[in-house]
């Protein structure tokens, strides 16, 4: 029987509603297929940055998956332009690409996007990601986030000057952020700190707060130009 009672009070479980944008009518198909079979709905689809923006304004997503590459506006400025729309609480964001590190993925990072996926993808991680993703999460495994770092943040490239706020951490905090930055997940954490992951997610929460970052991936990016983390503090792909 749906809509059970559940400790006194109605049970009411609402999908996850994504908004699928990519240039592809083949693609944007195919992921609705998968994503619907998993009981995940598909809201919008848009096969450009414009048509993603209006999208997302138009039915308030809790996802998107936006192909970097589109004609007119691309996903790296429609990201952008999506999570700086004052108006609601905006969507998380997960960047779709053909190529494993394309060179947009850091920028979209940076700009606030949760992570990101091949487009080639298995139908279970996909539907999993956006679960993960809509939590609050990030898609960054470690050997994943080495790549990253290892193409953008090159020696040669100029020291970014440390975050103004980052000075506001407690040394905790500071361990948290770091661990954060090599890719590692909340019960990783723990179990490294031994701490509860309830222990865990307030550091996360007040990392966030006083650095004012929006979700994990931007402490990972933060963790990188603050210095906080270097390359070389990365597992390597087994």
């Amino acid at each position: 029987m749906s809509g059970q009672l559940r400790n006194g009070q109605l049970r009411s479980e609402q999908p996850i509603r994504v908004v699928v944008a990519d240039d592809q009518a083949l693609v944007r198909s195919g992921f609705r297929l998968i994503l619907e079979s998993e009981g995940i709905d598909v809201v919008a689809e848009a096969e450009d940055g414009e048509r993603a923006v209006s999208a997302v304004r138009r039915t308030a997503p809790d996802v998107v998956l936006m192909d970097i590459r589109m004609p007119g506006l691309d996903g790296l400025e429609a990201t952008r332009r999506i999570l700086a729309d004052p108006a609601g609480q905006p969507p998380r964001i997960i960047m779709l690409t053909t190529f494993d590190l394309d060179h947009y993925v850091y920028a979209a990072m940076a700009a606030g996007a949760s992570g990101f996926l091949l487009k080639d993808v298995t139908p279970e991680h996909l539907a999993a990601a956006v679960r993960l993703v809509r939590t609050g999460d990030a898609l960054l495994a470690p050997a994943i986030t080495r790549r990253l770092v290892e193409r953008f943040a090159r020696p040669d490239a100029p020291t970014a000057a440390p975050h103004r706020e980052l000075g506001t951490l407690t040394p905790r905090e500071l361990e948290v952020m770091a661990l954060l930055g090599r890719g590692l997940s909340n019960a990783e954490l723990a179990a490294g700190l031994r701490l509860s992951e309830a222990t865990v997610k307030t550091h996360v929460a007040r990392i966030l707060g006083k650095l004012g970052l929006r979700d994990r991936a931007q402490v990972v990016v933060a963790a990188y130009e603050t210095g906080l983390v270097s390359v070389g503090s990365v597992p390597r792909e087994p």
